[in-house]
């Protein structure tokens, strides 16, 4: 990440540095001297250095537009931009931080204005769907900074809205080194929140929808107190030394893309983690929010996995658990999803001597290094905000310091030291040390000085400085300390060509399976807790069935997880059934069996199917001397069946054995043509409110709508074993389904997607 020298003042500067004001008043003045002799063999001999001089400089400037125009390759061109970093003169400022006089806003309409909760946002246009939302959100004051772009007339209704010239009157120091047209003039606005008793500043820009207008869905909004979530964080290993920053898009289930910021040699570490461990929450100071629709990505991947047109409308993982780095790893960090707290106010200043996509790239390691030296780390969490295409890319050459060396970069902070004993003076020790180095310029060690400065005079307190983990023995991480978690791989956009979940419906036997079970709707009812498993049956089945119901004794909306009870679900089916009135089939299955769906090709889909042939799952009980139960509910299965239609009454009577014995069927597993929907739903309606379990039900519908001889034997060969653990052993890819086998975890859903590969090999491609 090293800049270009820029010995002029950029466009829009205010102002000459107070730094090149006294190194300019250092110079000696210059006198007028005589005319020199105009013969030109002595003027010649007399100058001749100079002449040499300007030859080798207009050599030098001919050159590199040769190699500009030659190579025609910006990376080129940034390389030796890069190389002609030069050292810096000033010295590290030293302040008397005893000797700051405050600042106070009494030039503003919100002089008395407090809130603990702000939004900040640069605009340069009037304000958008979006801002109007944010505007509207709970709790949180929205703050718009304006630049020399913005309309004089900027107003939206409960936003405070900083001009040009409002920014001007409020004393800050920073003012005078933020360029008139950029976002960075941002600064001006942390500090105003901070100087009006902001505690929690919410970093965004102009097109951030928040996820169901909740900022704390995600983001740990409250960190101390009642209202704090206390709870261990997932965290990446610390194991690999060697491993300074991650691709967290991998985590949160997308793999092909990557974030601005990450240096491009890394882009290509796509592997999951092999575990990961766990911090305790409390200290997480930067929170960084992963953005569904266009994710925070650089002009590279932009330009080169653009297929035309089309918004990008990039997903990522809602239910993913929110991950910590660990001191000595770091992440990109962004300007428009960012939570910061109080703790790490003093890093939310962005640079000014590099390009303006760089700059919060910049802050964000800058700020990460920082934060180690008093306790606190970064979390990233999952989408907090929807951000919109606008499909108007911003040229690579606004990436220009981002690319060149921003891997240098990371490694440069992972070792920095610093023996200075408090915060402000690592910081500005820090500054110094990458203006050295190239990443900034002189410019942004003024600005630093300025900032903390700032900071000070508006009565921000230095957090206390802590050891630094970096430099005392990491302790071994044992087996119990390894935390798995098994990322999705969601669709996602390669090389301009779409992936659905990296499974590629053109090859051969997956084509076929969609084709045969497409319009067939997959109604599963799980068990156990659905928060890490209702994704997973989605993804492994939802590539072959229409759609993927889950049922689950407890509603999660979030995971569009409908409430069922199992003991009486064919309640629940009437309206799965009219809601997909144009499927072709509905098949019903407990999330403890394995459904090996390319052995049902062969089975007719006009027909009922269940497991009446198998003597585990369907069983014919006497009712004399059984149980209580068993007496009450072939009572109440004769009440019904009295009550059947004629049609029913023949059917079941001709199927049952015995008026002496209740049917009984586990009902693991059963399929309802379309044909057969409405016979269903009349006999639910039979039913009513009686108490009749659904292992009694459901054979007694079966039973009722068709004669069993009339059933598709497909289920006939299962294999079904009684209350045994999962057991690779047993499982068979030649059968048409496999029971018992219990999916509870991302581990174990692995090792069932690993033994169903014999028969669907593509699966592999989901681990």
């Amino acid at each position: 990440m090293l800049v270009q020298d820029r010995n002029s003042s950029p466009p829009g500067s205010p102002r000459v540095s107070k730094f090149s004001r006294d190194k300019a008043a250092s110079l000696p003045r210059t006198r007028f001297v005589e005319t020199k002799n105009l013969d030109f063999s002595v003027w010649a001999s007399e100058n001749l250095y100079k002449i040499l001089t300007i030859v080798l400089l207009v050599a030098t400037v001919a050159g590199l537009f040769y190699l500009r125009n030659a190579a025609g390759d910006a990376s080129t061109l940034l390389c030796i931009q890069s190389a002609q970093t030069q050292s810096i003169k000033s010295e590290l400022p030293k302040i008397n931080w005893n000797n700051i006089p405050a600042i106070r806003d009494k030039s503003s309409p919100y002089a008395n204005f407090r809130s603990e909760k702000w939004i900040v946002v640069s605009v340069s246009d009037y304000p958008s769907d979006s801002l109007e939302k944010l505007a509207k959100l709970k709790g949180w004051q929205l703050l718009a900074v304006g630049n020399s772009k913005t309309p004089k007339d900027w107003s939206l209704k409960g936003t405070i809205y900083l001009s040009l010239e409002m920014q001007a009157q409020l004393g800050f120091r920073v003012v005078d080194f933020l360029p008139y047209d950029s976002y960075v003039r941002k600064t001006v606005g942390y500090l105003f929140a901070i100087q009006h008793g902001a505690k929690k500043i919410f970093d965004v820009d102009d097109r951030t929808d928040v996820v169901d207008n909740n900022i704390g869905k995600h983001f740990d909004v409250e960190l101390v107190g009642e209202a704090a979530r206390q709870e261990v964080i997932l965290q990446y290993s610390h194991e690999n030394p060697n491993r300074t920053v991650v691709n967290p898009y991998i985590h949160f289930g997308q793999r092909s893309v990557w974030p601005r910021g990450l240096p491009l040699e890394n882009v290509g570490e796509i592997g999951d983690e092999e575990f990961y461990t766990e911090i305790f929450g409390g200290r997480q100071f930067i929170q960084q929010g992963i953005s569904n629709g266009l994710p925070d990505v650089d002009s590279v991947f932009y330009f080169t996995r653009k297929s035309g047109l089309e918004p990008f409308d990039i997903r990522f993982d809602d239910h993913a658990p929110k991950v910590a780095l660990p001191q000595g790893t770091m992440v990109p960090v962004n300007s428009f999803n960012t939570i910061f707290h109080s703790s790490a106010f003093w890093g939310l200043m962005l640079p000014v001597s590099v390009s303006s996509m760089a700059s919060d790239v910049l802050r964000g390691y800058w700020a990460q290094r920082i934060l180690w030296e008093i306790g606190g780390y970064v979390v990233v969490y999952p989408p907090t905000i929807y951000r919109y295409d606008r499909i108007a890319a911003y040229p690579f050459s606004e990436e220009k310091d981002l690319h060149v060396n921003v891997g240098r970069l990371i490694k440069f902070l992972v070792l920095w030291r610093s023996n200075k004993h408090q915060l402000f003076e690592k910081i500005l020790e820090l500054s110094y040390a990458m203006a050295e180095e190239g990443f900034w310029t002189e410019r942004d060690l003024e600005l630093t000085a300025a900032w903390l400065q700032d900071l000070h005079a508006i009565g921000y307190l230095q957090p206390r400085l802590m050891s630094l983990e970096l430099d005392l023995p990491r302790a071994s991480i044992g087996h119990g300390d390894r935390k798995e978690f098994v990322p999705q791989k969601l669709p996602s956009v390669h090389l301009g060509v779409e992936e659905i979940g990296t499974v590629n419906y053109e090859i051969g036997n997956l084509i076929k399976w969609r084709k045969n079970f497409g319009n067939i709707v997959l109604i599963m009812f799980c068990s156990g807790p659905v928060e890490r498993t209702a994704l997973e049956w989605r993804l492994l089945y939802g590539r072959v069935f229409k759609t993927v119901i889950i049922l689950s004794e407890q509603k999660n909306s979030d995971l569009a997880v409908v409430k069922g009870q199992l003991d009486y679900i064919y309640r629940f089916l009437p309206k799965l059934f009219d809601r997909y009135t144009s499927a072709e089939g509905f098949l019903f299955l407990q999330d403890d069996t394995v459904l090996n769906y390319w052995n049902l090709m062969q089975a007719d889909k006009s027909k009922l199917w269940i497991t009446n042939e198998v003597s585990k799952s369907w069983t014919y009980t006497s009712i004399a001397g059984s149980s209580d139960w068993i007496s009450k509910q072939a009572g109440l299965v004769k009440k019904v069946v009295d009550t059947m239609p004629v049609h029913f009454q023949v059917n079941y009577k001709e199927s049952v054995k015995s008026d002496q014995s209740l049917t009984l069927c586990e009902s693991e597993v059963f399929y309802v043509p379309r044909p057969f929907v409405t016979d269903f739903i009349d006999l639910v309606n039979l039913v009513g409110e009686l108490d009749i379990h659904h292992k009694v039900a459901i054979p007694m519908f079966f039973m009722a709508m068709d004669s069993l001889k009339n059933f598709d034997p497909v289920f006939n060969s299962m294999v079904y074993k009684e209350k045994q653990p999962n057991n690779s052993t047993y499982y068979s890819a030649e059968a048409p389904a496999v029971h018992p086998w219990k999916v509870s975890s991302e581990q174990e859903f692995i090792k069932l997607v690993k033994a169903m590969a014999a028969g669907d090999p593509l699966l592999m491609e989901l681990v």
